[in-house]
């Protein structure tokens, strides 16, 4: 069985598929993997350790017309999907509710997807979970880009010049990112508070030593896989006033609300930003998905009127490429373990299996994720 290793071709992505540790797991397994040359330059990984980890050098073409899995870290470029063998298997970050062209031709291509952002948030599943692992990278991503951007410092000091105190970090979300955020900036010194409209989180808040803002909502909760719900206007409007108090006395606002598979909410409108101090930074982690915040643009970092700093960069854990790398390469493999055949030495796709069934997208010329068929 082969597995093919392409590299990536999204711009600025720095990130690859598949380390060297977990090519010598993979092929001590009976697999032969095929890495494009060059995979894994943008983390100081040469072919030559490649090699050294049991893998073949091979070109991009080859990889693709040759592999029964393919795997990736970004979604493929539509016209490589026929170029893939028939009845291969394809693993990567798929974007699927977003992706109607993508997934139709995977279907036409006979070809198996399976979208590692629609892993099951389960125990069993949790050593698979790369949506959570990056997340986990951006929410720490964050709060350093922030403290390196705002023109104090974040931890309180006793000097013979006098005390500075601590500068106040708000954290919007209290998901992997955001409760990754709160640890950060609280390693860092900083006056940590934070929001969910989830209030089972609140243990979590106050156990890395940050104070949970409560506002109340009314009934709000969050989805089987520990999503939290979407809020009515009313809901919204109760919210936008409860957090324009603590973003005024904030010196960073980090905001990580996404809503699976939909747009992005806006929790910071500009009436909000107005009120906030100069010299203030606001990181919107979901600028990718819509944004949080009003104005936030993709790619851009944008200083208000009022001299309030909006931070909108995309992939954040690409920005510690060889940490992300080495999650999501873990990930991928313990992926392919769970469904190895150690006598027959091959990767068997069981759609019945719990985990594969959440992350199948298409299979056998056919959507087979109920999630998706539901939204269609």
């Amino acid at each position: 069985m082969i597995i093919g290793v392409l590299k990536e071709i999204h711009p600025g992505e720095r990130r690859v598929p598949l380390i060297p540790v977990s090519v010598d797991k993979l092929v001590k397994k009976g697999a032969e993997i095929a890495i494009e040359s060059g995979t894994g330059s943008t983390i100081w990984t040469s072919d030559e350790e490649y090699k050294k980890a049991g893998a073949k050098i091979a070109d991009r073409a080859a990889i693709l017309s040759s592999s029964d899995i393919v795997l990736r870290l970004r979604k493929p470029p539509l016209e490589e999907i026929s170029r893939l063998k028939k009845g291969s298997v394809h693993i990567s970050f798929l974007d699927p509710f977003n992706e109607p062209q993508l997934i139709e031709a995977f279907c036409k291509n006979q070809i198996s997807a399976i979208s590692m952002e629609m892993i099951p948030r389960s125990t069993i599943a949790q050593k698979m979970d790369a949506l959570s692992s990056q997340a986990n990278l951006a929410g720490y991503v964050s709060v350093v880009l922030a403290a390196e951007r705002l023109n104090k410092i974040l931890p309180m000091m006793m000097t013979p010049a006098g005390t500075i105190t601590p500068a106040r970090v708000f954290v919007i979300g209290a998901g992997v990112a955001g409760l990754q955020a709160i640890a950060t900036a609280k390693r860092l010194g900083a006056r940590v508070e934070a929001f969910d409209t989830r209030p089972v989180v609140e243990e979590q808040v106050q156990s890395l030593g940050a104070k949970f803002i409560k506002i109340d909502l009314g009934e709000t909760g969050q989805t089987k896989d520990g999503y939290a719900k979407a809020l009515t206007p009313e809901q919204m409007a109760k919210q936008h006033e409860g957090m324009a108090k603590v973003c005024a006395n904030s010196d960073i606002v980090i905001t990580t609300a996404q809503l699976f598979g939909r747009k992005a909410p806006v929790i910071i409108t500009r009436e909000m930003i107005e009120t906030m101090k100069r010299g203030s930074i606001i990181v919107d982690m979901a600028v990718e998905s819509g944004g949080n915040v009003e104005g936030s643009k993709l790619n851009e970092e944008i200083e208000t009127a009022n001299g309030v700093l909006i931070i909108g960069l995309a992939n954040l854990p690409g920005r510690v490429a060889v940490h992300a790398s080495q999650m999501y390469s873990s990930n991928l493999t313990n992926l392919l373990e769970s469904c190895w055949d150690s006598q027959e030495k091959i990767f068997k796709l069981n759609p019945e299996d719990e985990t594969i069934k959440g992350c199948l997208i298409t299979h056998q010329g056919r959507v087979v994720n109920e999630m998706l068929m539901k939204k269609e």
